[in-house]
């Protein structure tokens, strides 16, 4: 996902240059679905071919040990080179071109135009919206409609409030229609201002609701690789924030793409890693030396705070106290997940992103089961809420709902708010998990 960015702007630097294909060697089963992977195409916007590697064979013929991993194919068809991980648009812009500087010494470059039709973009109200927050007091659900790089305020019946954004990809504060985001996921609300995780951006974005204006109040716009110590919020590099959740005067941040929980205090501005070293693995223990893994979804009880570690397939919990500890609720492993409800060892998760605290319970989106589960932090319990395990769009009883990777959700006024991301969809359940239905959006 980091790679993208930097590709995109390659791709059309060396437009008749560089030919790019996609290899998908998937993690997940989920992952490994045709119809799934052309929904992940889309979403990340790639305009390459990408090819479905699901038993591994290009992965195998290749040697590849990591992900991602880059091969380097002259244009005689030799492998010349490969890297591991991820590489900055600077190296990446210098290697490639050197390569194109020799191979054209050499004669061997064709510039011919290869023209390519990526699937056209669906015309939704939605975008593969990302997260929701939703608050019954004021009567306002806010969505992060993330491919339309923007935030979409309607009434919890579906009546459209407010746009934040131009809807272009880029970064930009100002009042509401002049302000620019890339991607924007996890939202928290503290009273009158809404508090925004801008994935893309690496950065966290404050918009003052009644002002109506939005700033950015940490990130530079530049992915970071910083993983300790602290500094004031707009000079701190972050990378790939993704969800938010509030506690004392502090924000806490699910810190995705360097496997971390940050906190920002909003009294100074200060920001900085809270929890995991940075290693991506599932590691107990105290704060600053337990490991996390692409930590997704974040909330609170007021004591704790409790996160979806995504790439562990698990719930974990962290002390609000700067002193304590990491601890796992439910999850194993890098390469241990399914769909197993029960308890403590026996659970099976697949790849949760989204999740919220209510009434002593957590309610978690498990992405690639398709399913909202609850899971209960004393017991260690889990338990399916709603959906089938299988990956579509239907209405109704709870059990019989089908859904297409849930990423966020949020509960207020006895209702359960769920960002249907490959749905483009926001769906509203019973919080005993009878009935489930789309929200129609007006004004949109």
């Amino acid at each position: 996902m980091h790679i993208f960015p930097q590709l995109r702007k390659l791709e059309k630097k060396f437009a008749n240059e560089l030919a790019v294909v996609g290899v998908h060697s998937a993690k997940f089963p989920n992952e490994k679905d045709a119809t799934n992977l052309a929904k992940a195409v889309q979403r990340y916007e790639l305009e390459h071919p990408v090819v479905n590697d699901a038993d591994f064979l290009i992965w195998q013929q290749y040697a590849c040990r990591a992900w991602p991993t880059m091969m380097f194919i002259d244009p005689q068809g030799k492998v010349i080179g490969k890297h591991e991980g991820e590489i900055t648009y600077e190296s990446f812009d210098n290697l490639l071109s050197q390569m194109i500087s020799d191979f054209d010494s050499a004669g061997w470059l064709d510039r011919k135009e290869t023209i390519l039709a990526p699937d056209r973009r669906q015309d939704t109200p939605l975008y593969f919206p990302g997260k929701v927050e939703a608050d019954a007091a004021s009567d306002r659900l806010f969505i992060s409609d993330s491919n339309h790089n923007r935030i979409v305020i309607t009434t919890l019946n579906g009546a459209v409030k407010e746009v934040i954004g131009s809807g272009e990809e880029g970064f930009a504060d100002g009042g509401f229609s002049q302000s620019v985001f890339n991607h924007p996921q996890g939202m928290v609300l503290v009273e009158n201002t809404l508090y925004v995780a801008d994935a893309e951006n690496h950065a966290i974005r404050k918009i003052d609701l009644e002002f109506k204006t939005v700033e950015t109040i940490a990130g530079t716009g530049e992915q970071g690789f910083t993983r300790e110590g602290r500094e004031p919020g707009r000079l701190m590099p972050l990378s790939s924030p993704w969800d938010l959740t509030f506690h004392e005067g502090n924000i806490y941040i699910a810190m995705a793409g360097i496997h971390q929980l940050w906190s920002m205090n909003l009294a100074d501005g200060m920001v900085g890693p809270y929890a995991g070293t940075g290693g991506e693995s599932i590691t107990d223990g105290p704060l600053a030396t337990s490991t996390l893994a692409q930590p997704s979804g974040i909330t609170t009880d007021g004591k704790k705070l409790y996160f979806a570690d995504s790439e562990t397939s698990s719930i974990r919990g962290a002390d609000l106290d700067p002193l304590g500890k990491v601890r796992t609720v439910v999850g194993l492993d890098l390469f241990v997940f399914g769909d197993v409800d029960g308890t403590t060892h026996n659970v099976r998760l697949q790849h949760p992103i989204g999740i919220t605290f209510f009434d002593g319970t957590l309610y978690v989106a498990d992405t690639y089961n398709h399913k909202i589960k609850k899971v209960l932090p004393v017991t260690r319990g889990a338990f399916t809420l709603l959906g089938t395990g299988d990956s579509g769009h239907e209405d109704g009883p709870g059990k019989q709902a089908q859904f297409s990777e849930p990423s966020g959700l949020s509960i207020s006024g006895g209702k359960i708010y769920i960002a249907d991301t490959n749905n483009h969809a926001i769906r509203i359940a019973d919080l005993d998990g009878t009935e489930v239905t789309t929200l129609e959006l007006t004004g949109l």
